[in-house]
């Protein structure tokens, strides 16, 4: 069996039709839903991009012990079992921090192809110079599942896992025009930038939300094009009978709800607008990590997995995106090391349960600290982040002993508007208790294991 892998970054599952929504156009993946394993109650668990890779090639949970940065040599990637297990392997990325600043996220991968234009400064104007020449040229995503569908043709012929990491629709929410009209028919080629704060204090109106929602919206849709424009070449190729395909995305994205416009709170210290922070002189350096709570919309995966001989379904049960790493390797029979925190997803298909809690969060940090989330750009930690914790009834939002936690019901109340951690402190308990449990099976370090063993 072959496999493709295709990550996408900042894709809310509430914006994908097979989760419901209405709005945003996707055929292809409505198509490709239609005959795949769609996966009600999967989570994140490292948080933000960076992070959220390094448990997908490792299949651990590395917030607990592992910033943002480097995968460490110790650490075992699928794809290197998969070349000791005689696939051919690579990666094709436009995500940024796969490629630069030595993260070693190709690690294993026998070829590797980067395709230029996400990084900010002369990267990125190459790419926007292109712009008048044609979509594929001008935009990466297209560029990405063009190059990806060229390497199927020169490999098909060999057993191969081929990793497809796309960087859209995280902003800059600048699609081409025709993809953003559908949704809104007067738009004039607008980018608005998010504030990573509380919008209405950095100014941001319910216009400049209803735009970046409709140009987010659009680059899913360019996405959708070419990930259709990807299968096509797979379905030339006669690919699709013996190979497993995987459509995922790393985590979602605040458009105003819970007041927040980003992903994670930053603020000058002098306590600046974002806007004005910059105009009086202040660099991002400067900038500070506020408390950043990590609701459904930011955490909640969608997972799509079609493989030969099973037929599409949705699958319930909770899971996360480390165990993807396990499911691939006992699809192709490639032993599973020790080392490998995640479980299998398979069992799920048979309705069995393989997790009783899921926990999600931003790498450990503590007050003081330099945090290099979201960007790899350094801000000081003057509020430690709560973990948002679920066993699929309740979801607990909790940091460290004594700071303020939330409550709400899972199923009820998935956009949390209603907190209920006053009137059930026996849930919290519970769910704590379980959560500490969990962090000790796993080996978390002591400094960070001993702020979150009470209340």
């Amino acid at each position: 069996m072959n496999i493709i892998v295709v990550v996408t970054d900042t894709l809310r599952r509430d914006y994908l039709p097979c989760y419901g929504n209405s709005e945003v156009i996707t055929p292809n993946l409505d198509r490709f839903a239609e005959s795949a394993l769609v996966f009600e109650d999967c989570y994140a668990a490292s948080f933000p991009t960076v992070p959220a890779r390094a448990d997908l090639m490792t299949g651990r949970y590395t917030f607990v012990y592992l910033p943002w940065g480097p995968l460490p040599q110790e650490e075992v990637t699928l794809a290197e079992l998969l070349s000791a297990a005689g696939y051919r392997t690579a990666m094709i990325a436009d995500t940024p921090f796969l490629a630069r600043r030595g993260y070693g996220q190709d690690r294993g991968f026998q070829d590797f192809v980067y395709v230029r234009g996400q990084l900010h400064g002369t990267e990125r104007e190459y790419r926007h110079k292109q712009r008048g020449v044609s979509e594929i040229e001008g935009y990466c995503a297209p560029k990405t599942f063009k190059e990806a569908a060229d390497w199927l043709e020169r490999h098909h012929k060999d057993p191969f896992f081929l990793y497809i990491d796309t960087w859209d629709p995280h902003e800059p929410w600048d699609p081409p025009a025709w993809y953003v009209k559908p949704h809104m028919p007067e738009y004039a080629g607008e980018v608005v930038a998010p504030t990573y704060y509380d919008y209405a204090a950095d100014g941001v109106s319910e216009r400049d939300l209803e735009i970046a929602r409709a140009c987010y919206m659009g680059e899913i849709a360019m996405v959708d094009h070419w990930f259709g424009y990807l299968m096509e070449r797979a379905r030339a190729l006669n690919l699709l009978d013996d190979t497993a395909l995987v459509f995922v995305s790393d985590h979602g994205f605040y458009f105003g709800e819970h007041s927040l416009f980003g992903k994670r709170r930053f603020r000058w210290p002098d306590g600046s607008g974002f806007d004005e922070g910059f105009a009086k002189g202040m660099t991002v350096h400067q900038r500070q990590v506020h408390r950043s709570p990590l609701h459904n919309e930011l955490i909640q995966a969608p997972l799509l997995m079609k493989l030969p001989g099973e037929a599409g379904r949705r699958v319930p049960g909770l899971l996360s995106l480390p165990d993807l790493m396990p499911t691939l390797l006992e699809l192709l029979s490639v032993q599973i090391p020790a080392r490998i925190q995640a479980k299998s997803a398979l069992p799920l298909l048979s309705g069995e349960r393989i997790h009783d809690l899921i926990a999600t969060s931003a790498p450990f940090e503590e007050v003081g600290e330099l945090s290099k989330t979201v960007d790899g750009q350094n801000r000081v930690v003057v509020e430690v982040s709560p973990t948002s914790i679920t066993d699929g009834e309740w979801d607990l939002l909790y940091a460290v002993e004594g700071q303020r936690v939330e409550l709400y019901r899972a199923r009820e109340d998935t956009g949390h508007r209603q907190d209920l951690s006053e009137s059930h402190p026996e849930v919290i308990r519970d769910l704590h208790a379980r959560y500490v449990s969990w962090l000790k099976s796993i080996d978390t370090p002591q400094r960070f294991l001993a702020p979150r063993l009470r209340l």
